[in-house]
């Protein structure tokens, strides 16, 4: 079976696995970090996200990687609490936002709708919209996030925020 011509070849990462420098340059304590710094038996070996894959420092071998499999596009991720420390906008970190010459195209919010934290047995909601399960219809309502998320779209980015 071939491909059509131009079909798209990807590979993707999810930022607290691989992305390590837990507080390197200004990013804040994310859920995850928070609940295996909790140590005791919470996690395989009381292992953290503190180093990871290293991605953070050692993106450049992920790189290579990326060009030894032929890849057309990589969707990377970056830990929402490196971009906002304190979980707001209002403050942004700028180390998280320099670009260094990457040819940034497309820019997704990881969750759309209510998630459930693990840690929290499933009693605490993120997302960018609350869901009512109560609710057959399964309204949908904005939290402050999609408000905040519109706003950047809005703007095209963050420079209302610089």
């Amino acid at each position: 079976m071939a491909f059509p011509a131009g079909f798209g070849w990807a590979a993707a990462t999810a930022a607290y696995q691989v992305e390590g420098g837990w507080d390197a340059d200004g990013k804040g304590p994310c859920v995850w970090d928070i609940f295996t710094h909790q140590g005791g038996e919470r996690v395989f070996k009381n292992q953290t996200g503190d180093v990871a894959c290293g991605s953070y420092t050692l993106w450049e071998e992920d790189l290579k990687c990326i060009k030894q499999l032929g890849l057309t596009h990589y969707r990377f991720s970056l830990s929402w609490s490196r971009l906002l420390p304190d979980g707001t906008t209002g403050f942004i970190n700028q180390k998280a936002i320099q670009l260094d010459k990457v040819n940034l195209q497309v820019y997704c919010a990881w969750s759309l709708l209510d998630n459930f934290e693990w840690n929290q047995g499933y009693s605490s909601r993120f997302g960018l919209f609350h869901v009512d399960f109560e609710d057959p219809a399964r309204p949908r309502v904005p939290y402050t996030s999609a408000k905040e998320y519109a706003k950047i779209i809005r703007n095209n980015g963050l420079e209302a925020h610089l």
